[in-house]
């Protein structure tokens, strides 16, 4: 799969100097695809600030100097992010929009909503992933463990005190919560929070033991001894903390990850999405883009729209039996 997924230390993802020295910030050709340099709205589902939205304005500013037109970031948040895939499902071709999507949007909520008023596969056209992004398993400071296995002995000793945050009921830290405790013999009990703010706030506090969340919204926290991360969910250590062992190699056999996604809507014509992916995939190559997502404790990706749709569907293999037997409803 011609993927190439760039970390923060671009050593350490085996990025070539030469493709950071590229003449990616050379001035480019424009490419006039929508007639009258019509605006393309990057539609997101939460509100500003957050990580998905940090993603779109990176991609929006870089894409609409190769596109020829402006990008506008425009947030729909509500119900969960499915009020933004429910606008682009009914955008009019007359104003192009793409939506940046993440698997809450685009796997979770099809699966647990009755009428979610979107079918993911059926109503969009991957163009692009744009970001992956990990999961970290952490704990406050007055937990009295400092390793993964004592934190399973732990539990196991003190099962009152299994209580999981979670950033968000049925949010894919929630699952994935749900996939560790199963994964290692540990009963679980999710709490949902209203973010990853709330909930970095009471396990900082004491208030809650034991966190899952995206691994960038802990890190921070981690580097500054307010809380500590144990275990982090990827397949390799992240570039970002190298000295955070993963899951996998403490002997649990559970590897999760995360991402953002572009989606154009049905109504958009192929060739149209297939331009898009290229672009996308120019802006996501080039050393600035790469450098803003390191800055943001994000990981960059490079993908076409033929390897994204290959992506979707393993991912949606991979988590639709997770949700489907957690019994979760809204």
């Amino acid at each position: 799969m011609q993927r190439r997924i760039f970390g923060k230390l671009a050593a350490g993802l085996g990025l070539s100097a030469g493709l950071l020295g590229s003449g990616a910030l050379q001035a480019q050709e424009t490419h006039a695809l929508f007639p009258n340099k019509t605006p393309l709205r990057m539609v997101v589902g939460y509100p500003p600030g957050g990580a998905t939205d940090r993603v779109a304005r990176i991609v929006a500013d870089r894409l609409q100097a190769r596109l020829g037109s402006p990008v506008i970031v425009e947030n729909k948040p509500g119900a969960g992010g499915r009020l933004s895939a429910q606008y682009v499902k009914n955008a009019p071709a007359s104003q192009p929009a793409v939506l940046l999507a993440n698997p809450a949007v685009m796997v979770v909520a099809p699966l647990v909503f009755p009428d979610s008023g979107y079918d993911p596969e059926k109503d969009f056209r991957p163009i692009s992933e744009v970001n992956r992004y990990e999961f970290g398993l952490a704990v406050a400071s007055a937990v009295p463990v400092k390793e993964l296995p004592h934190l399973l002995a732990w539990l196991k000793a003190n099962p009152q005190q299994a209580n999981f945050g979670v950033p968000a009921t049925g949010s894919l830290p929630h699952f994935f919560a749900l996939m560790l405790g199963e994964t290692a013999k540990v009963p679980v009990e999710v709490v949902g929070y209203k973010g990853s703010g709330p909930l970095l706030t009471d396990l900082m506090g004491g208030q809650i033991p034991i966190a899952v969340d995206t691994f960038d919204t802990q890190i921070a926290q981690h580097e500054a001894g307010k809380l500590r991360v144990l275990a982090t969910s990827g397949e390799r250590r992240s570039a970002m903390a190298p000295g955070i062992p993963t899951l996998k190699e403490l002997g649990v056999n559970l590897v999760g990850t995360g991402w953002n996604t572009l989606f154009a809507p049905q109504s958009m014509a192929p060739a149209t999405v297939q331009r898009l992916s290229q672009l996308v995939q120019e802006v996501m190559k080039e050393a600035d883009t790469q450098h803003k997502f390191a800055a943001s404790n994000l990981v960059p990706v490079v993908s076409s729209a033929q390897d994204t749709e290959k992506m979707l569907k393993a991912y949606r293999a991979q988590w639709a039996p997770v949700v489907q037997r957690s019994g979760f409803k809204p």
